[in-house]
């Protein structure tokens, strides 16, 4: 494979870059840059521009507003976007829902969410998790039980991220008790938010952030029409959406912007008369973390666009876990770097320690995530041990 764009992808990188650089606003970027971005108006901003220039969802069906580009193309939108500080398209509409509706909802459904999805006009949250089933999510026991023209829902999801934001919800639930399989017998829904029975509960965070929430479901009806597809066919749905997460949470471009921070930071960082950037030990672990970016790129790049047929690809499980793997590295080197003016904790100006230090530590912490959600990493292991491996 060749390492080296060719000039046609190259100049496509090149008008990317121009593109974010001069149609997203200046301080939106330096924001995005920072990790203190005016939320959610930045993000609402940002894929608004993005959409009505034809670049907030390149992944849909062009009907729907996607992008003849090839895998490579699509990797070099996301990674340029991620390295301009450019808040990447909500990927609750673009990557989870949007998709599944593009794939498996009728042509009302489409009409009625799709464009709403990708303007962010509709906000989206997942209900997957529950209490007693994360990355299981084949024990869920969130209810639908159909009642003429509605399904009548009962039960509780957790870790819903954004869900403060959310007009609307896209759930699993279990609409058949009886199926011989667990992973049969469950229906995927849409749900309004405002339905009368559904209780939002915030769930504070250790580096003291408030994004994710628990969500209460008490005989919650929801229309029969705002059932995607068929009836108890929801984890064949829930499968093509999580390939399509788990290959958006590689985040390549995210941790290459914090890799090149982390080297700024060490270059000026001077230690026993030299910086700390040239001590032989730490260059090393810069160089580790960027050959596995390299090679993530590379998988990705194979993994991209391979999902038409509405098949998940077993490979997004990789990127997956090396993509939490290497952010996280990455977060842990900065916090080296910062050392103990990482301690201070939202000080601002009141102490005499950079704001990017004092972003290290809550920047770590809030990316131990990364190894639990879209399916903890130990389960992404026995994904690739049974399905690519075979053992």
């Amino acid at each position: 494979m060749k390492l080296a764009l060719s000039d046609e992808d190259a100049a496509f990188r090149d008008e990317l870059r121009r593109f974010y650089a001069t149609e997203i606003p200046e301080d939106i970027r330096d924001r995005g840059k920072t990790g203190h971005p005016s939320f959610p108006d930045d993000m609402v901003t940002s894929q608004r521009i993005l959409n009505a220039n034809g670049l907030a969802v390149p992944n849909w069906p062009v009907e729907w507003g996607g992008k003849k580009w090839s895998p490579l193309q699509r990797q070099i939108w996301l990674d340029e976007m991620q390295l301009a500080g450019v808040p990447e398209p909500l990927a609750f509409n673009t990557k989870m829902v949007g998709p599944v509706i593009a794939q498996f909802g009728s042509q009302a459904m489409k009409e009625r969410f799709l464009p709403a999805t990708a303007n962010i006009d509709i906000w989206w949250c997942q209900g997957f998790s529950e209490p007693e089933a994360g990355s299981d999510l084949a024990s869920i026991r969130t209810t639908a039980v159909r009642d003429g023209d509605t399904y009548v829902v009962n039960g509780q999801k957790t870790w819903t991220t954004l869900g403060q934001y959310a007009d609307w919800i896209f759930l699993l639930a279990r609409t058949d008790p009886n199926a011989p399989k667990r992973q049969a017998g469950i229906s995927f829904l849409l749900a309004e938010m405002s339905t009368p029975g559904i209780t939002l509960r915030p769930i504070e965070l250790i580096d003291g952030s408030y994004e994710v929430n628990e969500i209460f479901f008490e005989d919650v009806r929801i229309p029969a029409d705002q059932l995607v597809g068929e009836e108890n066919q929801g984890w064949t749905y829930a499968k093509f959406l999580l390939g399509n997460e788990r290959t958006g949470i590689a985040r390549i471009g995210l941790t290459k912007l914090w890799m090149s921070q982390v080297k700024e930071h060490a270059a000026q960082l001077q230690v026993n008369g030299a910086p700390l950037l040239h001590d032989p030990l730490f260059a090393a672990r810069v160089a580790e973390i960027e050959t596995g970016l390299l090679a993530l790129e590379l998988t990705q790049m194979r993994v991209s666009g391979s999902e038409a047929d509405g098949k998940p690809n077993p490979a997004s499980s990789i990127l997956k876990l090396r993509g939490s793997q290497l952010q996280q590295a990455a977060t842990e080197l900065l916090v080296e770097v910062a050392g103990p003016d990482a301690l201070p904790f939202d000080a601002g100006a009141d102490v005499d320690t950079p704001a990017w230090a004092q972003d290290a530590a809550p920047r770590y912490l809030n990316y131990r995530k990364t190894s639990i959600y879209g399916g903890t990493n130990e389960i992404q292991r026995s994904i690739i041990a049974s399905t690519i491996l075979g053992l």
